[in-house]
């Protein structure tokens, strides 16, 4: 199974791309989708999605994993990034993914074991799992990966019982 992990942003959107042959995973790419901030908001989404629809292309993933939202504070910094989170899931319903939708505490559990775990912890366990030299940066490329792992280890366990 291949799993493409996306961590919106309007700024920076993440992406972790990772495999898995059983209980082995093999990390295959991650880095940032970046959009000037003096673009004009309508043209940062249109990016995101195009960019979004290129990695799809690229990776030719079985699932993807997008980030559910939680925001309490800035509301309308929090619109915007759901924005982004929207064109993010219909570039994956366009190309016809299973897409998962996870919450932080869902995806840190799932990475570290412990779903209010700190960024150095789930950044030192997507290391172990994926066997990388180094911590992955940036951040939001390390969320991504994490949102990834998720999506994996949730289609493991729905295969299982599915009984596949």
């Amino acid at each position: 199974m291949r799993a493409l992990g996306f961590d919106p942003g309007t700024a920076t959107t993440g992406y972790g791309v990772v495999d898995s042959r059983g209980s082995r995973l093999t990390h295959v790419a991650h880095g940032v989708i970046a959009t000037p901030s003096k673009w004009d908001f309508p043209d940062r989404l249109k990016f995101i999605f195009e960019e979004a629809s290129r990695l799809l292309e690229l990776f030719k993933p079985d699932a993807v994993a997008v980030e559910r939202l939680f925001f309490v504070q800035n509301v309308t910094n929090g619109i915007q990034v759901a924005q982004a989170r929207g064109v993010l899931v219909l570039a994956a319903a366009q190309a016809g993914l299973t897409i998962g939708e996870f919450s932080p505490t869902e995806a840190k559990t799932a990475v570290v074991g412990y779903g209010h775990a700190d960024k150095r912890q789930v950044q030192e366990m997507v290391k172990r799992l994926l066997s990388l030299d180094a911590l992955p940066k940036p951040d939001d490329a390390a969320d991504a990966l994490a949102m990834a792992i998720c999506q994996v280890q949730i289609g493991i366990v729905q295969q299982r019982y599915a009984g596949k």
